[in-house]
């Protein structure tokens, strides 16, 4: 059992470490859409790496920081409102994605796995893209902690302060893109961004600093990829939403908790 169970909890983990700060910059600054349109667009990066026969992993982190920058982009125009431009792009790359996949006919694609994950089919391999792209995904959120932080209270402010609001805009766009494309393939696209949000919110309850709720999201995330993979086993249930439903379950008792309080 430890066997088999292990891979799947070291890649539960550090999907987790990296979702809880990543995951408070997507609470405070409101971007669960954002978050959303990017993993309806990793299905894309699924069907252009069989197309070309490239690597899933790198297929999907392509896509994913393509469509990062596409939006940012478009978003800086100002010819549509955002919420307008992400559900065109959101489903629309999705669509597309399952258009691609329906000509592959020399591949056979569960789409089930890839919609809603499996954590517990991870390999060496797929421990190694999660791992190395964390390294890269923490290293630069840690550099960029500050002004990503003072842009999130105060675009204006920080712009007098001399930072790149458009460019802390994009590179906290493509670390978002990078989590999303290295856990989606074992939570699934349409679950991801709540592992992103749920920690973080049920954070936000507890915390009195930024770097508090930081860590403590990743906590929380950690604490859910524990108990999610427990009713996994022992339930028979599907591993990646068994962990979100873990996730939900600690934030409304900590909504009730507040109530009582």
């Amino acid at each position: 059992m430890l066997e088999f169970l292990l891979p799947a909890l070291a890649a539960g983990i550090g999907i987790a470490i990296l979702a809880g700060p990543l995951g408070s910059f997507v609470v405070w600054r409101k971007m669960a859409y954002f978050g959303d349109t990017l993993s309806h667009a990793s299905l894309l990066g699924i069907a252009l790496g069989f197309l070309f026969d490239i690597n899933l992993n790198l297929a999907l982190i392509i896509c994913c920081m393509v469509l990062a920058v596409i939006l940012v982009s478009l978003q800086k125009q100002k010819y549509v409102a955002t919420d307008t431009l992400l559900g065109i792009l959101a489903h629309s790359a999705l669509s597309l994605g399952l258009v691609a996949v329906s000509f592959l006919d020399h591949v056979r694609i569960d789409l089930m796995s890839y919609l809603f994950g499996d954590l517990l089919a991870v390999t060496t391999a797929d421990l190694m893209w999660i791992y190395g792209g964390g390294i890269l995904v923490l290293g630069a959120l840690i550099a960029l902690w500050r002004p990503l932080l003072s842009m999130t209270i105060n675009e204006d402010m920080a712009q007098v302060e001399g930072v790149n609001v458009d460019l802390m805009r994009l590179a906290l766009m493509l670390m978002v893109g990078m989590v999303i494309a290295v856990a989606m393939k074992f939570v699934g696209a349409l679950i991801i961004t709540s592992l992103l949000i749920i920690p973080a919110a049920t954070a936000r309850r507890f915390s009195h600093s930024p770097e508090m709720m930081a860590c403590m999201a990743s906590v929380i995330g950690i604490i859910a990829v524990f108990i999610g993979l427990a009713m996994s086993w022992h339930y028979d249930t599907p591993a990646g939403p068994s962990v979100v439903v873990a996730a939900a379950a600690m934030f409304m008792l900590s909504q009730l908790r507040r109530a009582e309080r």
